[in-house]
């Protein structure tokens, strides 16, 4: 029976530079059509990590080679950058990949913002790196000229630490949902969305954050009424106890079970814990709904059953 799929692409589905994504996603494009050939309506989000940083940093070095000539680039530009060319190589791939097996299917990238709000206690504690390492001078006078907050790494040096806030309403979920119903393959909500904040009148802010993406699709999921959330990322199945020597694989969860297990620090917190958490929501949200976590390559497995962890009520 189809179904219909968001898929949260990890990190290793688009490789960590130019060159690497495309080929990295010409791998991705044949996993993700094999769920469309077999007439599932997907939409797809993916994580934009290296790569906004890698705009980040060279729009910094742009700022420091001429600040008379160039403005700082606020984060929120970055990530809609970071939207734009990835879903370019990502469209182009799954076209492709469509049409060398006959499948007639539009695919569109849709920039979208996903609104946070400003009294999340994330933006009291930021924790998410983001750009280039510096000296203690170059972060001093950063924290006092633009007010970021900085990590200190005593090997390093100074990073940039933004806030990491839970996504709200999708502002774009309606056009989202149009292409998704008419048939069209959608990138949306790429790298958690574009954190944007409401000001007075209809004017959005950009915010100086990075959304989680897998928190995002979960929040796409519930939006479009999907029956599954599919989290691909570099193991194929969830673990307890992992990398010791009673490590144990999960076929299968309960909220309540995935909820316990999280509760008890087996899960990496900014690793597979955020993924069974965005699962766990999703499942929860609505009668008939499921989650998985697998590898990209597991993809069609893992929707039949056969492998992959899936948390079920």
């Amino acid at each position: 029976m189809t179904k219909r799929i968001v898929i949260a692409l990890g990190g290793n589905a688009l490789g960590n530079n130019l060159p690497e994504q495309m080929i990295a996603v010409q791998h991705t494009a044949r996993a993700i059509v094999d769920l469309i050939e077999e007439g599932n309506e997907v939409v797809i989000v993916h994580g934009n990590g290296p790569q906004v940083g890698m705009i980040a940093n060279a729009m910094t070095e742009l700022t420091r080679s001429d600040p008379e000539k160039y403005i700082p680039c606020p984060l929120s530009v970055c990530g809609a950058m970071s939207q734009g060319y990835i879903g370019y190589d990502l469209q182009n791939a799954l076209r492709e990949e469509m049409l060398r097996r006959g499948i007639d299917k539009g695919v569109a990238t849709v920039l979208t913002q996903v609104q946070v709000d400003p009294e999340d206690p994330a933006f009291e504690r930021p924790t998410k790196p983001i750009g280039s390492f510096m000296t203690e001078e170059e972060a001093e006078t950063l924290r006092r000229e633009r007010d970021y907050d900085f990590m200190f790494d005593p090997k390093k040096g100074y990073r940039r630490v933004v806030a990491s806030p839970k996504p709200g309403s999708i502002v774009e979920i309606a056009t989202i949902r149009t292409l998704f119903e008419s048939g069209h393959i959608v990138i949306a909500c790429g790298g958690g969305g574009i954190p944007v904040l409401p000001t007075e009148g209809f004017h959005l802010k950009g915010a100086a954050a990075v959304i989680d993406k897998d928190f995002a699709a979960e929040k796409l999921a519930e939006q479009l009424a999907a029956d599954t959330l599919i989290i691909l990322t570099a193991v194929e199945k969830v673990a307890v106890g992992f990398g010791t020597d009673h490590e144990e694989w999960l076929d299968e969860l309960t909220p309540e079970r995935a909820r316990e297990l999280a509760d008890a620090g087996e899960f990496g917190e900014g690793s597979m814990k955020p993924k069974v958490e965005a699962c766990t929501q999703f499942v929860e949200s609505g009668e008939g709904r499921s989650a998985l976590i697998t590898l990209l390559e597991k993809a069609r497995d893992g929707i039949a059953g056969k492998t992959g962890t899936r948390i079920v009520r």
